[in-house]
């Protein structure tokens, strides 16, 4: 079991178990104080990732998971800058502490907006509120507009169909009038010059004149008058439904699609508001930048162990055969 927890270290600090198994305890308490202070990073942020995955993502338990298990081989890859430097710089060590600091106050943010989650649906509310009386007058303006030109092409409809219920009382019907013309050619007979019978042919045009009387057209009309008519009605008590309702449909809207940015901006009010806030809101800050820096404080603390002189004895050696490996190779 102790070799395991301890191939278990080597695996998240990035330590080579078999240059450790030959090296004396004081490498093993090493490896198992660094798998310490990384247990305890990546389990706060594997449940920051998946909390964060379920509350703004709306993702799955497979997705949150995978958000979770994300975060921490970010954390785990980050430590490992700091546990597998022999030398670390102070570059090095300023932009750990200036990462360190970012990810407290990430950290603290989404921990915080779980845990402050009754105060800030509070707070929500007069935020929620605010929003809408800015939203309001336009809303409530374009509502208005689109009931006013409903109104309007209700009249223009109503007066057409005024207009052809009149036509149609003084003209029920219409006369449609057809003309035929017929083509005739009347034969005379008469006695020509030398004694003979002649024929002239007069070509003549009779023309006939038919009335029928059909129904007005117009009131084939009225049915789809009537319907359009009917169908504005429909939208416009529609539109004055939605402008009697106007405000709690903006505030369920608002609150439906409130993000992790309207959120942040409640708390925010909240923090400026409320020095117990505040004061909460810093110690978890603290709470996390001191939990990021134990590895960084671990090996500053520090002295250089067995394992590490291993691994440069080990270097140089290498060092030492590729150059003599150069020496041999190169021309006399």
């Amino acid at each position: 079991m102790k070799n395991l927890w301890v191939r278990f270290g080597c695996f998240l600090t990035g330590y080579n178990y078999n240059i450790l198994r030959g090296c004396s305890e004081a490498a093993f308490k090493a490896v198992k104080k660094y798998t310490a202070a990384m247990l305890i990073i990546c389990i706060l942020w594997f449940f920051i990732g998946v909390t964060f995955a379920q509350r703004y993502l709306t993702s799955n338990l497979t997705g949150s998971i995978v958000a979770g298990v994300i975060a921490v081989i970010i954390i785990v890859q980050v430590e490992r800058q700091i546990i597998l430097s022999l030398n670390p710089g102070k570059l090095l060590l300023v932009f750990r502490f200036c990462l360190a600091l970012m990810m407290s106050i990430l950290g603290a943010v989404i921990i915080d907006q779980i845990l402050l989650e009754k105060d800030i649906e509070l707070e929500k509310v007069t935020y929620i509120s605010e929003r809408v009386d800015k939203v309001l007058p336009s809303k409530t303006a374009e509502l208005k507009d689109q009931i006013f030109a409903l109104d309007t092409s209700i009249t223009r409809k109503e007066q057409e169909k005024l207009a052809y219920i009149a036509d149609i009382g003084k003209n029920p019907t219409i006369p449609i009038i057809e003309s035929q013309t017929e083509h005739t050619t009347e034969r005379t007979k008469y006695k020509n010059a030398s004694g003979g019978d002649s024929t002239v042919e007069t070509p003549r045009k009779k023309t006939s004149i038919s009335k029928t009387f059909l129904p007005n057209p117009k009131m084939a009309l009225l049915k789809p008058l009537d319907s359009a008519i009917g169908s504005m009605h429909q939208r416009k008590a529609a539109k004055e439904n939605d402008l009697l309702h106007i405000r709690p449909a903006l505030e369920q809207e608002l609150k439906a699609n409130t993000g992790f940015l309207d959120e942040l901006k409640v708390m925010v009010r909240l923090i400026s508001n409320s020095y117990v806030a505040l004061s909460f809101w810093l110690l978890w800050i603290l709470f996390f930048l001191f939990i990021e820096m134990l590895v960084l404080v671990s090996k500053q603390g520090d002295k250089a162990s067995d394992y590490e002189k291993a691994v440069l004895h080990h270097m140089n050696l290498r060092v030492q055969r590729l150059e003599a490996l150069a020496k041999s190779a190169s021309p006399a």
